[in-house]
């Protein structure tokens, strides 16, 4: 009897195990479910926006009110393709293609920069492509620029006490990034950059003194950087004191805080947007924030900034509680990456910050920012399955 009730308890216990096993693989964690959850509601809020933001802009310049909604609903599908895959893909495979995924991302960065091969729009080389079909390299860059570095800085064999094998090549690759950037040019997205690596260097425990004077430097190159073009003095200009030009350099800005305003609390309703009317240049890629506080008030203004907060909260959480250092610090740069860029351009549209021509993740009209910024939550939700 006693053997028998042994075999019978051992031929139990792998099935045990086994349902034990299932139930641990399938069942998703609280942050897990939090960024999932916060990164749908922006992609539906986009859509809505965009469709919105743009139908005058669409019937004016293409024939049809629908024209960039389309657009937006097949970059918005394709994302989310890349979001399931990317999500399902071990991490840590990422850390192997490292270094020719920064290659091939520096490449489409010098291509955009030679004559006849880069796309010229609004005085800026940032898209290659032909025709409507076009891809922006500084956005893969983004997130190629984090895979790399989490790689660098996660090798057992580079301490950060080791400035030369660590703080040294990290500062070398961003700053032939930064270049790059600069001469499309795209001084806002090299600012983005910027914080991500510094982030992530904090995250891998850089000395404070080291920060501090990467802080400095990088402070004082981005004040020369702005002011060292006549179209960034006037963006500065008109940051500073936007009635001195209001028809001119001050224009955006003001028509972006008019709107604003006239929304209000609860906003005038979903479509009845008066700067989408001519009054708000770009008010579907830079400036949807704007069309958004108005049509949805400050309630649906402070959902979005409440959601982006959410987002950082619960990404940084799940950053300090894997185990896996290469995984904690590709979180920590896609979270800065996500948070960074909404804040620029949030505090662009209300006048807190200078224009820098950034648009609002998840939310604007866009193609390659969209799609890869998708891809790269993706790992982070990924990364979210172990924490």
């Amino acid at each position: 009897m006693t053997s028998i009730l042994t075999r019978r308890q051992q031929s139990r216990r792998p099935n045990s195990q086994k349902r034990r096993t299932v139930a641990t693989v399938q069942r998703k964690s609280p942050l897990y479910l939090l960024l999932l959850a916060a990164i749908i509601s922006l992609c539906l809020i986009g859509v809505v926006m965009v469709l919105s933001a743009s139908s005058v802009t669409a019937l004016q310049e293409r024939g049809s009110t629908w024209f960039f909604f389309r657009r937006q609903l097949i970059w918005m599908a394709l994302g989310s393709a890349c979001l399931i895959i990317t999500s399902k893909v071990n991490f840590r495979w990422w850390a192997k293609v490292s270094t020719p995924f920064l290659g091939f991302s520096l490449l489409l960065l010098v291509l955009v920069l030679i004559p006849g091969v880069g796309r010229n729009l609004n005085g800026s080389s940032r898209w290659l492509g032909v025709g409507s079909l076009t891809i922006q390299p500084s956005e893969i860059v983004k997130f190629s620029l984090i895979i790399y570095v989490a790689s660098l800085l996660a090798r057992p064999d580079r301490p950060m006490t080791d400035l030369h094998r660590t703080l040294k090549p990290v500062l070398i690759v961003f700053g032939v990034v930064a270049v790059l950037l600069i001469l499309e040019p795209d001084l806002g997205t090299a600012i983005i950059c910027g914080a991500v690596v510094f982030a992530m260097l904090v995250g891998a425990g850089a000395s404070y003194l080291h920060l501090g004077a990467m802080a400095t430097l990088g402070g004082i190159m981005v004040s020369v950087a702005s002011v060292s073009t006549s179209y960034r003095r006037a963006r500065v200009v008109a940051f500073r004191d936007p009635w001195e030009d209001p028809l001119n350099t001050g224009y955006q800005n003001l028509q972006s805080l008019v709107s604003i305003a006239n929304g209000g609390i609860t906003g005038v309703g979903l479509g009845a947007s008066r700067g989408k009317w001519g009054f708000l240049p770009y008010a579907h890629n830079d400036f949807i924030f704007a069309i958004l506080a108005e049509e949805m008030g400050l309630v649906g203004a402070a959902f979005v900034v409440l959601t982006f907060a959410i987002i950082g909260i619960a990404g940084y959480a799940v950053a300090s509680r894997v185990r896996d250092r290469f995984g904690a610090l590709v979180v920590v740069g896609v979270i800065t990456w996500v948070v960074a860029q909404a804040f620029v351009n949030i505090g662009a549209v209300i006048g807190a910050m200078p224009i820098t021509g950034v648009t609002l993740p998840f939310i604007s009209l866009g193609g390659t920012s969209l799609v890869i910024t998708m891809a790269a939550v993706g790992v982070v939700l990924n990364v979210a399955r172990e924490a």
